[in-house]
């Protein structure tokens, strides 16, 4: 496993692999009815999936929706070889896509135009959005890949795609924290054509969330950088670059970035949207 960097920035990626025959099975990994946590040392070469219509591709799927847990969305970690891609890449007309690239280089094309996404690039993708993609590099492409079915709202037209960098992009420091803890936000929170945000929530060593957030959005939480504890429910957790936190709604949760260095991760949540009394897929 190795790290990708942009200017003052550093981006973690799985490579696979498996461990030694001679190390300790026990880890940190846990599955509880609030939170589960799938640190980076679980992303071997054995739990990765592979999809119809891609090319020299495998991923991890880190979270999907489960009946009583998450139910929103879904998690990829895409790695794409040079030359691999897809021409039919989504198979569900409903879902909406945010790619977010944090090794090597790849190419998007929607309707048309091309946009290369490399380290740190971010890409929203309608749902219903004639995308393709091919990894035209000579090294490994590896991605995020973040879907939920659109929830769409009469009167208010679906989003349009956008094609980002995160280096172009002042993030937005929180009140009252003396510049600690910050969020990167790739679309403005008041636009209630979007119902869910990925972002990337920055805190500077010694930087805390302060209280325990208790509120009805799911999160899937991926560490880019550094490490901190996070209070997950009833539990403190260590959590280091390469792991991943999945927490339904409702679950409290605060952060102690204790680390020597800043402490990032990529954050989903679903937002502006009525509470669905019928569940999801209805």
């Amino acid at each position: 496993m190795t790290k990708c960097s942009n200017p003052d920035r550093s981006y973690y990626a799985p490579h696979g692999g498996l461990p030694a025959q001679t190390e300790l099975m026990t880890g940190r990994a846990v599955f509880t009815e609030a939170y589960a946590v799938i640190p980076k040392g679980v992303m071997s070469d054995i739990v990765t999936s592979y999809l119809p219509s891609w090319d020299d591709t495998r991923l991890w799927i880190i979270a999907r929706p489960m009946s009583g847990f998450a139910e929103t969305f879904s998690h990829y970690i895409m790695e794409v070889a040079p030359g691999g891609g897809s021409h039919a890449p989504e198979p569900d007309a409903s879902a909406q896509a945010v790619l977010f690239a944090v090794e090597g280089e790849f190419t998007v094309f929607v309707d048309g135009a091309s946009h290369t996404l490399a380290p740190g690039g971010y890409a929203y993708l309608p749902a219903g959005c004639n995308w393709t993609t091919v990894n035209n590099g000579a090294a490994h492409a590896r991605f995020h890949w973040i879907r939920k079915a659109y929830e769409a709202v009469d009167g208010i037209a679906k989003p349009d795609p956008l094609f980002l960098n995160e280096t172009d992009i002042a993030p937005t420091v929180m009140p009252d924290t003396n510049g600690t803890w910050a969020t990167t936000r790739f679309v403005d929170p008041t636009d209630l054509r979007h119902d869910m945000h990925v972002t990337i929530v920055t805190f500077e060593p010694g930087g805390l969330i302060p209280f325990e957030e208790t509120h009805v959005m799911e999160h899937g939480l991926y560490v880019l950088e550094g490490k901190a504890v996070y209070k997950l429910n009833r539990d403190w957790v260590e959590v280091e670059a390469g792991d991943y936190m999945w927490l339904r709604a409702f679950c409290p949760q605060a952060c102690y970035a204790g680390g020597p260095g800043r402490f990032r991760y990529l954050l989903y949540k679903d937002v502006n949207r009525h509470a669905n009394l019928r569940g999801y897929g209805r």
